[in-house]
């Protein structure tokens, strides 16, 4: 009898039944319970077990949780409580609990997680709060898991197996059983899905759900980038089949329900490597001395139907993906390479935004409707930008014309306060194996620029189409793409940074910041810290995203603005299509919830999409530098934190980090206000924008991380 008694109390350390004893005051936080209705919510008979229970209801007291009412009577405290938050998990396998309920974030410790993961959302318990300290608190229950799908390294032992994650916000390994491995060998990268997590274990179970392949092929990389962003690297076969089997026909009916412009000069401007080209533009010579000029874009919707497979997947992946060396598209390939692209010489069934505009590029009339079109010519931007350079080339005229009149849009557009981000991009010239071979910078140009001007015309046009309505008359429900104002600390701190380097903005009014931006964007052009100085004044703004409910774009100046243009890699620009036809044939104002709801998604799985190619730009940065270990570049201090600082490269733009930890000269504190590390005794500074030369230490692939040490 006493060895079971024993048996009983080892399954119920102090601890453990603490916790359970808490957790049942806060799922019954408006009653009095004692300690015989504890021990029948958790079925325990045994008394040793129920004695232990009253003197942890005394412990509970003590520690100011639960308060006793009445002798052997107790309650939760009302100024404890429960919040529901998102977890953000550390490096370090604490997390904070980001909540709309609180002002603060929560800390959690790890051993007060309880299983739940980065990006949970989840129940927290919140602790009697200490003077000046940080609300902590304790999941007490997941309400919805972020994922349960993780990509990692599979490591293969005689009894069992594990995979190691790639995440940093994951701090478990996955235990699989070796019937579970679907084919898969040690050190495959490969893909597990959670399928149980025992209470006694300390790490989750799992089966083994996709095998990538060898860590190192490009491939198998690429789909480990988008897998871990949770985003697909393939089309499900019945996805596939259901567009091959969508008609290539278009009808005389279907023409006839359609503004004609196939007679009307039009061509398509895009990047040499593009496959879908979803927009054209058309230009004609009006009898009146005016100019109408088309917008044309594909017209998705016509074939992708609501409620059928394609839309479903469309609506799940919401962006097409643009990785370093592919494009994960949005839409099967028969569709966005295809029928829906407005290649040259083909009919092609279209939305368009058609404008009646001065030699002044002042609009006099705009028409939105479905239109059919036949590209005369497909330009790359090179192409197109030869002819402005020159006037030389096809359609020289049309494109003169149509780059004079971008031009006057974009110097009106910036004269009342439009913000000129103009920034490059770092591409890279990659092989057949997908190995970087060089990296060069892309440019705006005018044939850029031209293209851009006509589409943000086309944006704004239709949103006012449908948002801007007679006072006392209440909007339809619509898709806006909308940039808040600034934050207005964020923009004091960015401010007080670049005074270090002589420069500055005006904060006193919305007017003022976007016209002090524009100049000090222009002062810093060419200068060695331009690309700082950009990148830092892009974070202090706030990020654009998808509502119903609209606010304007701060950014771009506008008060109404929407996504109308990329309907073959965008989802929203599919929903305003739709919306855009059920208000011309008299429909009622889509359901607001449900429309919010999906911009929500669709919001997400744009942040998502944009991650991944962050990380696969760094893995191709750190693979380009493999052949660099041990050479001296010259480069520039890009971010600090309290591990230490990065640096850019200026030939090439890579980036990696000098860890504090390699700073031997003095014991270096991070001053986050400051954008620096100060040593304690020299106080010698490392500072944001300071130029530095570096040795390249190592070159991590596995970890996309490139370590450099001062020269």
């Amino acid at each position: 009898m006493v060895g079971k008694r024993k048996k009983i109390q080892s399954r119920y350390n102090k601890q453990s039944l603490q916790q359970q004893v808490l957790e049942i005051f806060v799922k019954e936080s408006s009653k009095t319970l004692n300690y015989k209705q504890i021990a029948a919510a958790l079925e325990i008979k045994d008394m040793g077990i129920k004695r232990l229970i009253v003197s942890i209801l005394y412990d509970l007291v003590a520690l100011d949780q639960i308060s006793e009412i009445s002798t052997g009577k107790f309650k939760l405290k009302s100024k404890m409580g429960t919040v529901t938050g998102v977890v953000d998990m550390t490096s370090r396998g604490s997390a904070y609990i980001v909540s709309e309920e609180t002002e603060e974030d929560i800390f959690v410790s790890q051993a007060n997680l309880n299983r739940a993961l980065h990006g949970d959302q989840v129940k927290v318990f919140l602790f009697a709060r200490k003077k000046s300290k940080q609300p902590e608190g304790e999941v007490v229950e997941i309400v919805k898991r972020k994922k349960t799908s993780f990509v990692g390294t599979l490591e293969i032992s005689k009894n069992f197996a594990f995979l190691i994650p790639l995440s940093k916000n994951m701090p478990y390994d996955i235990f699989i059983p070796l019937g579970k491995l679907k084919g898969a060998e040690d050190g495959d990268k490969v893909i597990a899905q959670i399928t149980e997590w025992p209470k006694k274990s300390k790490n989750p179970v799992g089966q083994i759900t996709d095998v990538l392949g060898k860590p190192g092929d490009n491939d198998t990389e690429m789909h480990a980038i988008l897998a871990e962003f949770d985003l697909p690297y393939k089309f499900p076969d019945h996805v596939n089949e259901a567009a091959e089997e969508i008609s290539d026909e278009i009808t005389k009916e279907e023409i006839a329900k359609r503004r004609d412009f196939r007679d009307v000069t039009t061509f398509t401007i895009d990047p040499a490597d593009a496959k879908d080209f979803d927009d054209a533009l058309s230009l004609r010579r009006l009898e009146n001395g005016n100019w109408e000029i088309g917008v044309h874009i594909a017209d998705v919707t016509h074939y992708v139907r609501p409620g059928s497979i394609i839309e479903k997947e469309a609506s799940e992946r919401a962006t097409s993906v643009y990785l370093v060396d592919r494009v994960v598209p949005m839409l099967p390939e028969r569709l966005s390479n295809g029928l829906c692209s407005l290649r040259p010489n083909e009919e092609k069934l279209t939305y368009s935004a058609v404008f009646e505009m001065d030699d002044h590029a002042d609009v006099h009339k705009t028409w939105i409707g479905r239109t059919v079109i036949c590209s005369d010519r497909r330009f790359t931007y090179e192409e197109a930008q030869q002819v402005i350079e020159t006037g030389e080339g096809d359609f020289k005229e049309e494109i003169l014309c149509l780059d004079k009149l971008a031009k006057k849009l974009r110097e009106r557009r910036f004269k009342q306060g439009a913000i000129d981000f103009d920034r490059f991009e770092v591409k890279f010239d990659i092989d057949e194996n997908g190995k970087p071979l060089s990296v060069y910078f892309k440019e705006s140009k005018d044939s850029n620029k031209l293209i851009e001007e006509f589409m943000l015309l086309a944006n704004k046009k239709v949103a006012e189409s449908v948002g801007r309505v007679p006072k006392g008359k209440t909007a339809k429900t619509f898709v806006y793409r909308v940039h808040d104002q600034p934050n207005t600390q964020k923009l004091e701190t960015f401010n007080n940074f670049i005074h270090k380097f002589g420069f500055g903005i005006k904060t006193a009014s919305p007017s003022s910041i976007s016209k002090s931006m524009n100049e000090l964007l222009h002062n810093v052009k060419g200068n060695a810290i331009q690309n700082l100085v950009e990148t830092l004044a892009i974070r202090s703004m706030a990020k654009a995203e998808y509502t119903t409910n609209n606010v304007g774009h701060y950014g771009l100046n506008f008060d109404y603005y929407s996504h109308f243009t990329s309907p073959i890699r965008r989802y929203p620009d599919m929903m305003i299509h739709r919306l855009l036809n059920q208000y011309e044939n008299g429909g009622k104002s889509a359901n607001q919830d449900k429309t919010e709801s999906q911009c929500k998604h669709c919001s997400d799985m744009e942040q998502r999409a944009a991650q991944a190619e962050r990380s696969s730009i760094k893995y191709k940065q750190v693979e380009f530098m493999l052949d660099n270990v041990g050479e001296e570049f010259d480069g520039t201090i890009s971010g600090v934190t309290e591990w230490g600082f990065y640096v850019e490269l200026n030939d090439n733009k890579c980036e990696g980090m000098v860890s504090i930890r390699e700073l031997e000269d003095d014991y270096y504190e991070f001053d986050e206000d400051n954008y620096c590390i100060v040593g304690r005794h020299h106080r010698k500074i490392y500072q944001l924008g300071d130029e530095v030369r570096i040795l390249v230490a190592k070159a991590n692939l596995a970890a996309k991380q490139l370590d450099f040490v001062l020269a």
